[in-house]
Parts: C-alpha cells; structure tokens; sequence
C-alpha cells in the first residue's frame, strides 16, 4: 500500500501544477525521459540506500513529478499523437509504480527506528518482549521492501510487453542444421504452450529430410519479449547427425532472430519507399497456390530489406503477412543500430544480440547446454530440447538484472 501522506500530498494538488514548461512541441523527446527534469529510473537507482529523511523528500519528488504527467496526459494535444501519448502513459505507470514501493520501503524503515527506539527506552519485561516481537517481524519486510523498490528502478525494457516475429534459419552444417532449427521450434512452440501463448507459422521452408530451412513465426501472449529476446544469435550443435554412419559427432549452426512485433505507429512505411512483386508461388502445395500469382516479395528500397511470402492462398493475404515481417525488420534494425551506439559505450554481460555471435552450445552427447554470455552451463539438454527451457532463459533474465543494478550504483 502507497503511505497515506505521499497518496494525499499527490491527491491534493494534481489540479494545482502549472506545466507552462511542458506546453508546446518541445516539451518532449522520444520513447522515455519526455521532461528534461523528470529523474530517469538510473539516476533514481543511485539513490536506493538512502537515509529516511532524504527518502522521503525522493516521495514528494516523485509525486510532484506524477502530477505534471497527470497535467500533461489531460493535455487535449497529447491525444491527437498516439504514439506520444502511450509513450507519457507508460512512464507515468512506470513513476506510480516507484512511488508506491519508494512509500512502502520509507514505511517500512519509519517503523523499524520508532520500534528499536521503542525497545531500547522499554523496561517492562512483557512490553519488551512484545515490541522485540514487532521488530523481528519489521526486519523481516525491510529486505522484500528494498527489493521491490529496487525491481522498480531496474530500467525495464520497453520492448518488454511485446509479441514478437521469431525467424530460425539453418546454417553450416546442411542437413543436420536443418534438422537441428525443427527441433529448436518445437522446444520453442512447447515452451510457449507452457506459457499459455499462442506461435502460429508464418512461412516455412521445409528440407528434404524434414528438418526447416527457415521458418517465420509469430508469437503472442504476455511479455513474450522479456523471455525470448535472449534467443538471438547463433545456436551450436554438437551431435552425431542421423545421416552419420561412423558416429562422428558434427558441429552445425542455426541462427535465430527475434523481432519485437511493430505497431502501425512505431514503424511508419510510404507506400512511395516499396518496389512490391507478384510471383507464382513454389514447392508443395494446391492448385491454387501454384498457378497463380499469389507470391508477394517486398522491398524496402531505403534500408534494402527484402521480405517474401508465399504460404497463404491469396495475394492480399501474402502481403498482409509480408508487410508484419517487413515493419518487425525495420524495428528491429532501428533497435540494433541504437544498441551499436550503446555499445560503444559500454559491453553489456548477456550479449549484444548481433546475430553473428555464438551465444549458447547444445551438445548431445554430454547431455549439456552451455550459454556463452553469462558461462551458464545445465546438463539437462535433454529436457530443454523438450520445451524446459525456462531454467536457461532465467538465468540470462537474473543476470540482466544484476548488471543493470551494478551499473546503476
């Protein structure tokens, strides 16, 4: 619960706040920090350990700063910008939630001084064993009270909250990679069964073997992002290949990429920047997908990005699905070349999600998956190639978050 003075003192006066700063085109800049003097969660992060008196005035920062968001999402110009508008939403959310545990935690030690003072001031053998009592049961909330707090201010990944395209495609290694990237997709589809989210296949292309060449999926449901954006890169094979007479062990590659799925409003494409084709569709299939021109390749001629699809009956539907993957590629490259900017700046712990690094090695014969990035190594390759692959993925999510409070310090 949000302590009652810190709720009243924002009650009060959120009709009370000029925002002649914040009136007019300026007054914000893309995705997060929209006012220059709102604090971000880094700089916020910085100040977790601090002393009562400087917490609280933190609190009445953070609510002065609710209520110029407040002001500014009541603004009738916000509205006619959607993206802007869900842009301010999603950082006043993001303040409330700060706020809430900042009051908790201030709450928390408030209580534990009063109580120790309390203690030491009391004679009363039964009394001090009441309040020795109340203590114990205080120190025990202080540690998940600072650490909700600390969850709050570790920058979350606005990406987070997305669906994403997920693309396998087989490398070197021939046969035995496309072998390897089916069996990567069906641990992928188990695990989204797990989660209760929905994979549906885009387009596929099979191998002779019944192993996948390349396959586009999408995949919906809650933060379907903030587990599966660790899966770019290259995954290594080591096994013995079912092609394999001599039972030498192979080594092969798949690459994976995963894109945040773009909306209408974060991706913006002209009509005037697309050389569109129509083509006959190849391979297995009806009648009708064979002899009509209902392929559909799209090019983006400003960034050269080429997208193709030819699963669905129709024209319009091949170029309803082209155009998704076309808008995911566009944000993902945007994304990729802002983390090369980052990366200049500093060398992040569980990988730059370039596609060409090797971020994990499954190998067969030793029953392991070893994830390069963080050295985290499992022998149950076996039940991760099955779906389990939670006990990887959290382990990259645990140490995402240790690196981001480290930095933050």
């Amino acid at each position: 619960m949000v302590h009652k003075f810190a709720m009243n003192r924002l009650v009060s006066s959120l009709s009370s706040l000029s925002l002649a700063g914040f009136r007019g085109g300026g007054d914000c800049q893309a995705v997060f920090g929209w006012c220059s003097n709102i604090p971000t969660q880094s700089y916020l992060a910085k100040r977790v350990h601090m002393d009562s008196a400087a917490l609280e005035q933190r609190i009445s920062e953070l609510e002065i700063k609710l209520e110029e968001y407040n002001s500014l999402l009541a603004d009738p110009s916000l509205q006619s910008d959607p993206k802007r508008a869900a842009d301010v939403g999603r950082e006043y959310r993001t303040l409330e939630k700060i706020l809430e545990a900042a009051s908790n935690y201030h709450s928390v030690t408030e209580q534990l001084g009063q109580t120790r003072e309390m203690l030491s001031g009391e004679q009363d053998p039964e009394m001090k064993a009441m309040i020795q009592e109340e203590l114990e049961d205080l120190e025990a909330q202080l540690d998940p009270a600072r650490i909700a707090y600390e969850d709050c201010l570790h920058p979350e990944d606005p990406m987070d909250a997305k669906n994403i395209l997920l693309e396998i495609r087989a490398g070197a290694g021939g046969q035995e990679a496309a072998l390897f990237a089916g069996d990567l997709l069906r641990a992928y589809q188990r695990f989204s069964e797990e989660k209760s989210w929905k994979l549906e296949v885009l387009s596929l292309s099979p191998s002779d073997l019944g192993g996948i060449k390349e396959v586009v999926a999408a995949v919906r449901g809650n933060k379907v992002y903030s587990f599966l954006k660790f899966e770019s890169g290259v995954h290594r094979v080591q096994r013995v290949p079912v092609t394999e007479r001599q039972g030498r062990i192979h080594t092969s590659t798949i690459t994976v990429a995963v894109l945040p799925e773009a909306d209408d409003v974060e991706v913006e494409v002209h009509d005037k920047d697309l050389r569109i084709d129509v083509y006959r569709s190849q391979g297995a299939g009806g009648q009708h997908v064979n002899t009509t021109d209902s392929a559909v390749r799209i090019t983006h001629l400003p960034t050269g990005v080429v997208v193709a699809c030819q699963d669905e009956r129709s024209q319009i539907q091949n170029r309803a699905r082209a155009m998704q993957i076309l808008r995911a590629r566009l944000l993902d490259k945007a994304i990729a070349d802002q983390q090369k900017e980052r990366a200049a700046d500093r060398k992040s712990q569980v990988g730059t999600g370039d596609r060409s690094e090797r971020i994990r090695t499954y190998n067969f014969p030793q029953n392991r998956v070893t994830d390069h990035r963080i050295a985290f190594t499992t022998k149950s390759l076996d039940r991760v190639i099955e779906g389990d692959l939670l006990t990887v993925i959290q382990a990259l999510r645990d140490a995402e978050r240790k690196e981001n409070l480290e930095l933050n310090e």
